[in-house]
């Protein structure tokens, strides 16, 4: 099982810096009254980690509204 996950992790690591040298030209983002230019797998990167980070948010609140309170 752990030869499983550093073969997955390698492979996922190795898709991802495919997926950055392939999109390295720069797109202009707007966001409300700001415009940004960065690379194209930075934006990537960024939503990915945005959409992570609310994932574990949402969850983290959900399980913890589910939770019975301790009572002493």
């Amino acid at each position: 099982m752990e030869r499983f996950k550093l073969i997955a992790t390698a492979i996922l690591a190795l898709l991802g810096v495919i997926i950055i040298l392939q999109n390295t030209e720069p797109v202009e983002t707007k966001l409300l009254f700001l415009s940004i230019t960065m690379p194209r797998a930075i934006l990537l990167m960024g939503t990915t980690l945005i959409g992570f980070a609310l994932g574990v948010l949402v969850s983290f609140f959900f399980k913890r509204k589910d939770q019975p309170p301790k009572s002493a």
